[in-house]
């Protein structure tokens, strides 16, 4: 399991100095198309940076069992819904599901299968890296510009004991179009009023103030390389970055901290039959308030843009793994694995996706 954990240490790292595209002809973070790859035993897919430690290790194993490449490139969610969307990928890669009005934008109906969960956490590069324990009020308002010292009472004060310098806050967040950064957007305006009038939810915002980044990556590039800077990313990006992260306070008043329990414990909760949900700001009494299923977006009807029947089936095999066995790699790169409930959906999903109007999977 170590070897594992340095194999995609070097792979984040690798991404921390060079965020740039993997694969080449890929789509960059300007959000150009990349070259349709159609070879049988190939497949390919683009999107979210928040779950691309895990990707990598099961698209890797899945690789060596099956002797089928999949071809993921960590582009931001946005990316991943425009390149699915123009149909040259096999697919989507999100952190945030499509609204109605965006699935309506397809030209044939789309299906979101849920991978793993995901914590956001609020990371920070202070001097003995202190842990520091913040409500979402005050996470908002450091991300909105009001609070610009590290020694305002507002945080000295939920901080007892906690010596924090008297310098500005550099604030830190993704500058592509990003389900981090929905997710993330998402809770602060669950617990802000201020925020949700003045800056909202979206996997692109006008963000009041700070340095912008490209993908998990880049924003905890940002904080190991700024002292006294303030970022958001997924807990694994963070663990492996040896960052530190926040305590924070959940709806229920319990000081969580983020953890494969406490985000699996976000989840306990009734999941739609098309698993579209945000869990941010859970009432779950101890589950961690900014998690996220992070899904894969694929069409329904897979007899498009003159695939063969045989790529649909090794597309579909590749989701049933990922969703079954390959939910065995989601604990040791630090994600929850889906709940039973979700799997359960998950496979009336995959059942439901055909060719011709015939299921892929019998």
């Amino acid at each position: 399991m170590k070897t594992t954990r340095v194999l995609i240490l070097t792979l984040v790292t690798a991404l921390l100095v060079t965020p740039a595209a993997l694969f080449a002809g890929g789509q960059t973070e300007s959000g150009g198309s990349m070259a349709k790859a159609g070879a049988a035993g190939e497949l390919s897919g683009a999107g979210a940076s928040f779950p691309y430690p895990v990707y990598s290790k099961m698209f890797d194993v899945y690789n060596q069992e099956t002797g089928v490449q999949v071809n993921y490139q960590s582009i931001g969610s946005s990316g991943g819904i425009k390149n699915i969307k123009d149909q040259v990928v096999d697919f989507g890669a999100s952190d945030a599901y499509l609204s109605d009005k965006e699935m309506g934008a397809f030209e044939s109906p789309v299906v979101h299968i849920p991978t793993v969960l995901g914590a956001i956490v609020v990371t920070y590069n202070l001097k003995g890296n202190p842990t520091l324990r913040l409500t979402g009020e005050v996470i908002a308002d450091i991300f909105l510009g009001k609070i610009t010292k590290w020694n305002d009472s507002r945080i000295t004060g939920i901080n007892p004991g906690v010596t924090l310098p008297n310098a500005d806050i550099i604030v830190a967040h993704r500058s592509d179009g990003s389900g981090t950064t929905y997710n993330f957007t998402y809770y602060l305006s669950q617990v802000s009023s201020t925020w949700e009038k003045q800056v909202g939810t979206g996997k692109s915002v006008n963000w009041p103030a700070g340095l912008g980044a490209a993908q998990n990556s880049g924003v905890a590039g940002i904080v190991t390389q700024t002292p006294n800077s303030i970022g958001y990313v997924e807990l694994a990006y963070a663990d492996q970055n040896n960052l530190a992260y926040a305590t924070i306070r959940n709806k229920a008043g319990k000081w969580i901290v983020p953890s494969l329990d406490s985000t699996s414990l976000a989840a306990d909760t009734a999941l739609p039959d098309d698993t579209r949900i945000a869990l941010g700001n859970t009432a779950a009494e101890n589950g961690y308030p900014i998690s996220t299923f992070t899904w894969l977006i694929v069409y329904k009807e897979q007899a498009y843009n003159n695939r063969p029947e045989t790529r649909a089936k090794e597309l579909v095999d590749l989701l049933w793994w990922v969703t079954h066995d390959g939910q065995q790699y989601a604990k040791p790169l630090e994600y929850a694995p889906l709940p039973d409930a979700a799997v359960a959906r998950v496979e009336t999903i995959l059942k439901s996706i055909t060719y011709n109007g015939t299921p892929v999977r019998q």
